[in-house]
């Protein structure tokens, strides 16, 4: 899997049919998780936000942000630019995108609309396990 950092978060709780065999994740998205437990309001969320960052340190050697990936940011960010959409705002996401890119890897996500408007990039949308029990509630009532 070469996954975002919502995947990454999500991880636990997702189906594993909807995700590859093989787990990869970027040193961007090891970078996002490593500001979680940094910001968190709470301490049960710093907590939880730290376990998770643990656990991905120790479960996955991250793909580098390397100069392949410095390239293909380019076009990442041409792309948004292109979209209307704000580089800046998307910095973590662009950068994920940008190695996916160079690695000619899909990103599977929880948040497709992230990576919405990147030229070249696969997109695997991966259902939130939160909306899933939404959708099956509503069709039980």
């Amino acid at each position: 899997m070469y996954g975002d950092t919502s995947t990454v978060v999500l991880l636990g709780r997702l189906h594993a049919e909807d995700l590859p065999e093989e787990p990869l994740i970027s040193a961007v998205t090891l970078a996002e998780l490593s500001v979680g437990p940094l910001v968190a309001t709470g301490r049960k969320e710093r907590a939880a936000r730290q376990a998770v960052l643990q656990e991905a340190e120790a479960d996955f050697e991250p793909l580098p942000f390397d100069g392949h990936s410095a390239r293909a940011f380019g076009g990442v960010a041409a792309s948004l630019r292109a979209a209307g959409r704000k580089v800046q705002a998307r910095s973590y996401d662009a950068m994920i995108a940008a190695t996916a890119i160079a690695n000619e890897l899909p990103v599977y996500t929880v948040n497709s609309g992230d990576f919405s408007g990147i030229e070249g990039l696969d997109v695997r949308s991966v259902a939130h396990p939160d909306q899933e029990l939404r959708r099956s509630k509503r069709s039980i009532t």
